[in-house]
């Protein structure tokens, strides 16, 4: 079965397939990009179930654009508040804004995966061929990651709100969003996770996560946007395009939900689900 965006379309059954595939792996992104389960995993593992061939990394991380649309849309009264605080700290020296500290934190927060990230890009050649995008990998990393969920429930102190984040904290939480280049991780999962292990209430973990993936989610999704359409020619872009906006749609829901949920609830519920879901992973494999 066809499936990567730059195989050539033959006949419109194919370009209905194409379609049909693109459209099922951006709600896919949409639903696990923000929700702490690897959206990296389930775009890996489920077109495996599925008989597709797994999508490349260029494939994923253009996906990811449709989230970005999604969280710049959903918090854009924050984006808007980050924005006057830098025109006042760069005009008017006034850093001691909450919303300047904020600014400033994801700024050096994003620091550590851009760096990690080239290294990848130039240095890993086998990084798609590689390991750590297995399905014994992704499974057992998973099951590590439904651990450490479960740990920052118990441990987290959830006194600390993202109105008072330090910037050290936003380095700390930043430099855990690099360990997201692992597939299985879930860029959302560690740094929620490490927020909470750092005292912080569940909410305001969430939203610093959120707004700390905006630049680099944008830069990994353009960089490999812009490698995939010199792939193929425009025309063949469509089946793509409408995988971005359902990324986009789906992923604007998972926020709100996310958001709201984490106002009564704990995040239990998703390390059970990293839990079962490495399990049964592992058991399907072997």
């Amino acid at each position: 079965m066809y499936f990567f965006i730059f195989t050539e379309i033959n006949t419109p059954l194919v370009f209905v397939e194409q379609c049909w595939q693109y459209l099922f792996l951006g709600l896919i992104q949409g639903l696990t990009e923000f929700l702490p389960i690897s959206s990296t995993a389930h775009l890996f593992v489920l077109p495996l179930l599925l008989g597709w061939d797994a999508p490349g990394v260029s494939v994923t991380a253009s996906l990811q654009l449709g989230s970005i649309i999604a969280v710049i849309t959903y918090f854009r009264s924050d984006l808007s508040h980050l924005g006057r605080a830098m025109s006042k700290a760069l005009y008017q020296n006034h850093w001691k804004d909450p919303s300047a500290n904020l600014l400033l934190s994801i700024f050096l927060g994003t620091l550590p995966i851009i760096a990690f990230g080239m290294i990848v890009k130039l240095f890993w050649l086998d990084y798609e061929s590689s390991f750590v995008r297995s399905i014994p990998s992704i499974a057992i990393v998973s099951i590590l990651m439904g651990i450490l969920l479960y740990l920052a429930e118990i441990v987290g102190m959830r006194l600390k709100t993202i109105e008072n984040l330090k910037i050290s904290d936003g380095i700390l939480i930043g430099f855990s969003q690099c360990l997201a280049l692992i597939p299985g991780v879930s860029r959302s999962g560690i740094t929620i996770t490490t927020a909470l292990m750092a005292g912080y209430e569940r909410k305001s973990a969430a939203r610093f996560s959120f707004l700390l993936g905006i630049p680099a989610i944008s830069i990994a999704g353009l960089v490999e946007l812009k490698e995939a359409f010199a792939s193929f020619e425009l025309a063949h872009a469509f089946p793509l395009l409408l995988g971005i906006s359902a990324s986009a749609l789906s992923s604007f829901f998972a926020i709100d939900f996310l958001m709201k949920f984490l106002q009564k609830q704990s995040m239990m519920i998703f390390s059970v689900y990293r839990l079962l879901f490495g399990i049964l992973l592992l058991g399907w494999y072997y």
